[in-house]
Formats: structure tokens, sequence, C-alpha cells
């Protein structure tokens, strides 16, 4: 499910993708993220459907060193990933396009980007609608985007909406989509970095649980001892992971 990549690699391949104009589906993914598709064998197929799935928490990347010898000595971090990626796109004159979150989210997040890379272009802005796809709805998102000429969509709707979203895109638009969690509240300003020794040692879990308690407290008290347990498990050989083949069946009614 997790590709053994970094920062570099990534980059390459997915602006490669933006230059050539062909369809390129990514996601980074923490321990919720991979505990979705663990959770769902219908979304777990369609995460192995995705080009490129980086390893977002320290967590995931310690599995891959773990369970695969990998040798990755950092993980590659959405938000971080989303700079990297919107810095090569300024630098080439590759135009974006920022869908998903709220409108005071994006009218905060455009004039940052903007301070951080002047040359970037911005083909479009649309915030996310908070409801289901009306039928037809997605090629009417896809027409809208490519009218704009845009080279590369990030995707901020949250786990598991925006990867549902990007796998659902991903046939109608010639171009790398990614879903980037919360890069769009944490250039805006919205939501505050933890320490860098927080996240060297897994610990920002900690400090997202302490800013939003009543939203998060599922996710990381109940998710991250399942995922360890697996791991354990996989590591001692008590149990093998069978991981689903990838997916192309359609999707409906997904979040827009």
């Amino acid at each position: 499910m997790v590709d053994a990549t970094n920062y570099a690699s990534a980059t390459e391949r997915i602006i490669a993708a933006a230059r050539e104009g062909r369809p390129f589906a990514v996601t980074a993914l923490a321990v919720h993220g991979v505990m979705t598709g663990v959770q769902d064998p219908a979304h777990e197929a369609r995460l192995n459907s995705f080009d490129l799935v980086t390893p977002d928490g320290q967590p995931v990347r310690w599995a891959l060193n773990v369970l695969h010898g990998a040798g990755l000595t950092d993980r590659v971090y959405g938000p971080t990933l989303t700079l990297k990626v919107v810095e090569q796109a300024a630098a080439e004159g590759l135009p974006i396009y920022l869908y998903g979150s709220t409108q005071p989210t994006l009218d905060q997040l455009v004039p940052a980007l903007m301070r951080m890379f002047p040359a970037l272009k911005i083909a479009g802005v649309e915030a996310s609608k908070f409801r289901g796809a009306q039928p037809g709805e997605e090629v009417e998102i896809a027409e809208r985007i490519k009218a704009s000429g845009a080279r590369i969509v990030l995707v901020g709707l949250g786990c598991p909406r925006q990867e549902v979203f990007t796998y659902a895109m991903r046939p109608l638009l010639d171009m790398p989509l990614l879903a980037v969690g919360a890069a769009f509240d944490y250039h805006a300003g919205l939501l505050k970095n933890p320490p860098p020794w927080m996240q060297k040692y897994a610990l920002e879990w900690l400090w997202r649980l302490g800013l939003e308690p009543k939203r998060l407290w599922k996710r990381y008290i109940l998710l991250n001892p399942a995922y360890l347990t697996r791991l354990a498990a996989q590591k001692t050989g008590l149990w093998k992971a069978t991981p689903a083949a990838p997916s192309n069946e359609q999707v409906h009614g997904f979040a827009v």
C-alpha cells in the first residue's frame, strides 16, 4: 500500500506527470490513513490503485524499515511534500488548482502560497461543498479544472474523503491529483506544526489530539494501538497481511 520513497523522488514523479499531462494519483498516509484501508477492504483496493502513496507518519516509515528493510531515514510528510511540489511547479510555470477545505481557509492559503512562491500560478480555487457528489457532478468538476489550465490539483478534503475523491477523479483528469490532508490548514496558518522533536519521535498524534480532542480522540486512541498490534504480529510472523488487488471500480456519491 505504501511506497518506500523520499521527498526528492516523490516530487520528481509528480512533476514529471504534470509535465507530461498524464493521470497520477498521490496521497500521504499516516497511521489513520493506513488503518482506513485495513478496516475497509474496498477502500484498501482503491488505495492500492494509487500511483504513489508516501509514508506520511513516522510509524509508517518505521513499518517499511522493520518489515521490508526500506532503509528510509525520513518520512514524506504531506504538508512538506505539498510545499516541495508547489515550489517546483512555480519554478517550471506549472499552474496548480486548489480543491477542498472552506472558502475562508482558501482565502488565507492563496496569499500565503504566493508570499512563499511569487512565481506560482494558481489556475483555480474551489472550496468543498461538504456533501456527496450529484449525478454527473464529477464530470463538471473535471471540466472546470481542465478549463482553468491547471497542471496539478491539490485536494484538501480530509482522510479518507480526499483519497476517494482523488481515486474517482483520476480517470477524468490528465494531471496529478495530490490528496494533501491538513496541508491547506497548516499553510494557511490555521494549524501549528508540533515541535521538531515531537515529529521525530512520532508524537505528532499527541499534539494534534491536544488541539482537537473531540474530533480526533477515536482516531488516535483506538487506531494507534490497533496499528502497532498488527505491526508486531507481522514482524513476529503471527499474521501475514494479504494486500487487496488494486480497484478500478467507479464510485458514486463521493464527497465533494
